[in-house]
């Protein structure tokens, strides 16, 4: 079944828009700008290298009165320029800042996709938070949707005061999007039902009950098996892509920020930075999820 299912996860790899919604452009001030994008003074463009080698484009989306800022990590069939309404959005009505980048081989950025690539590129996007922000973790909520809840839970562990995560359709691993395992295999990626247990945070999941794409089973199992849980947002009727067109996400989700602003965060004193270790990392196979 290995070697199988191996062959699959290689057929169905990631799936960045091709060609690219958007380009990066330096105007004649320096500063980077996204072209197909109308110019916003209050979102700033960012190019990073990554361990990886590669080099990732990433916007940082200011509001003036933010307490908390999002860590975005979005779905597997999307990139910058097709996410650009909804940060604008989210950022007015959540009255957050919002980070978030293109995995490596989307948009604008180099590289190939792979599992290992996006844990880097994460990496190098939550470096830029502490470095050019200041953003300390107890500001930090980690946003990971459909495919984006790999790289997100692989980030959370190694954050001890993070304030919350949620987890946007997720998936409960590769391979049990194609097969429903009862067992984590060795060559399985973004092995999430592992990593949520070590999560020490509020957990908020959203899931729509007729995703065709990622069952619904997989975010009600990760809500069960979060240590810290948030209630959860089961969308009657809603589909894999669809979930922000439903009147109750947002209301939904900006009350998950409010309790997050009130939350008072005691544990000691740990910076922004991480020492991941990759030692049940066997395969940089990946699936093609939206």
């Amino acid at each position: 079944m290995g070697n199988v299912t191996s062959s699959m996860a290689s057929k169905l790899a990631f799936f960045p828009p091709d060609p690219p919604t958007y380009g990066v452009y330096m105007e004649k001030d320096g500063l980077l700008a996204l072209t197909g994008v109308i110019p916003d003074k209050n979102m700033n463009v960012h190019l990073l290298d990554t361990k990886g080698g590669n080099k990732i484009a990433a916007t940082f989306w200011k509001h003036p009165y933010a307490r908390l800022t999002l860590l975005y990590s979005h779905g597997n069939a999307a990139d910058l320029g097709q996410m650009h309404d909804l940060f604008n959005e989210l950022r007015a009505y959540l009255r957050v800042n919002i980070m978030s980048y293109d995995y490596s081989g989307y948009g604008a950025s180099s590289g190939k996709p792979s599992e290992l690539n996006t844990y880097y590129d994460i990496e190098a996007v939550c470096n830029c938070l502490k470095k050019e922000y200041g953003v300390k973790q107890e500001e930090l909520i980690l946003y990971g949707q459909s495919v984006g809840s790999g790289p997100t839970l692989h980030l959370v562990p190694h954050l001890q005061k993070l304030r919350g995560v949620v987890l946007h359709s997720p998936i409960l691993s590769g391979v049990r999007v194609l097969y429903p395992v009862k067992t984590t295999f060795w060559f399985d990626i973004f092995k999430n039902i592992d990593k949520i247990q070590r999560v020490n945070c509020p957990v908020f999941v959203i899931h729509g009950t007729n995703d065709d794409t990622v069952n619904w089973s997989h975010g009600k199992r990760l809500w069960e098996l979060s240590k810290e849980k948030y209630d959860p947002l089961w969308i009657k009727g809603g589909g894999h892509c669809d979930l922000e067109t439903f009147p109750e996400y947002i209301e939904n989700l900006r009350k998950f920020i409010n309790n997050m602003e009130k939350i008072s965060i005691t544990q000691p004193d740990k910076q922004l930075t991480y020492s991941p270790s990759f030692t049940d990392f066997k395969s940089n196979k990946s699936l093609r999820f939206k």
